[in-house]
């Protein structure tokens, strides 16, 4: 049975969905405060926050479980920039809670989802795990310092760790049960897909005087069941290793914000207006993924390498009834979510697939 923190994102979810698939069972940790109770399709719904001791304490002692994934975290560039306390709080402060409560209780098995926001500006064409860490925003240095405590704790507690460093996560799941479902939306792919889509939405393109081809910055672009499916494979490798390991997550191919624009009209067939503005602080220009530790060691291999087919599942999801429902029910509602399991308060679980 593994704990999956943050298990009703957009992320975690697809997770929850690998582990079921997988068969697994699943608690899922969530407040739902930018979570989706809609996402909860798989497993048993803990309602409560890692930053609260007593509830992890009590979740610790109701279940066994064999590990966790921590996926609860703020994540937005341009709002760590602007409140910075709000980040280290949320992402490290509670990072720590979490590992103390799984200290107390002796599970040693973690998953931390990163970010290649630990790196910084580029010093390479392809970012490899020993590429320097130097963050450029509050945010990719509250990841980097959870790195960091886990190492620590490894080193000293034997905990076993991984801590794989995501390029950009986009796509959804292929049959559109879940998907990406933010407000507002801050990531490139779903804000351009909700616009050819028909949403009165402003899409901006943030710098065109970048180092790159066509000035516009270039980032990596990996599937989410492709994260979710490294995520087992990191389970698996935990069986066997001891201490820290970090692994960088991408297709190893670069697309520019220009390039993306392009491909989305090109799978949606609608052209697209888009403005233009300044570069926003903390946006390094390239962030391209040598993922070759990760396909040696995991055995991970992308199942979506091409941008096109990561988009038509981005499609499928935002043309479906299910996304309209979820962007109608604003996050922290439990209108949907008639089972759920609020730890010393009811006791509702659910099986779901």
């Amino acid at each position: 049975m593994y704990l999956v923190c943050g298990g009703a994102g957009y992320i975690g979810s697809h997770m929850c969905k690998h582990l079921h698939e997988a068969g697994h069972e699943v608690v899922v940790c969530d407040d739902l405060s930018t979570g989706h109770a809609g996402a909860l399709l798989w497993g048993t719904h803990a309602y409560g926050s890692i930053e609260d001791t007593e509830f992890l304490r009590s979740l610790f002692s109701r279940y066994q479980f064999d590990g966790v994934l921590h996926f609860a975290a703020l994540s937005v560039v341009a709002e760590s920039m602007r409140e910075p306390q709000r980040y280290y709080r949320n992402n490290v402060a509670a990072t720590l809670n979490l590992l103390r409560v799984m200290r107390e209780f002796e599970v040693n098995k973690f998953v931390f989802s990163s970010t290649a926001a630990v790196f910084g500006e580029p010093q390479a064409r392809m970012i490899s795990e020993d590429h320097p860490t130097v963050p450029l925003n509050p945010y990719g240095l509250s990841k980097l310092m959870v790195e960091q405590v886990l190492r620590d704790s490894c080193r000293a507690y034997g905990l076993r760790a991984v801590a794989l460093r995501y390029f950009n996560a986009a796509g959804a799941d292929p049959v559109a049960r879940i998907g990406e479902a933010h407000d507002p939306e801050t990531h490139l792919i779903p804000k351009l897909v909700r616009k050819a889509l028909g949403e009165d939405l402003a899409v901006t393109i943030n710098g065109t005087d970048y180092t790159t081809e066509d000035g516009t910055c270039i980032r990596d672009y990996v599937h989410v069941d492709d994260l979710a499916q490294a995520h087992l494979l990191a389970l698996d490798h935990l069986d066997h290793a001891v201490g820290m390991h970090s692994f960088n997550l991408g297709n190893g191919t670069g697309h520019s914000v220009k390039q993306v624009v392009e491909a989305v009209q090109e799978v949606t067939g609608e052209g697209l207006d888009i403005s233009v503005s300044g570069r926003r602080a903390g946006d390094p220009s390239h962030l391209v993924a040598a993922s070759k530790l990760a396909r040696s060691v995991l055995g991970w291999a992308p199942r979506y390498p091409r941008i096109v087919d990561v988009i038509e599942t981005a499609v499928r999801w935002h043309a479906s009834p299910t996304y309209a429902a979820w962007m109608a029910e604003p996050p922290g509602s439990e209108v949907s979510c008639t089972n759920h399991d609020a730890i010393g308060a009811q006791s509702n679980q659910y099986r779901h697939g």
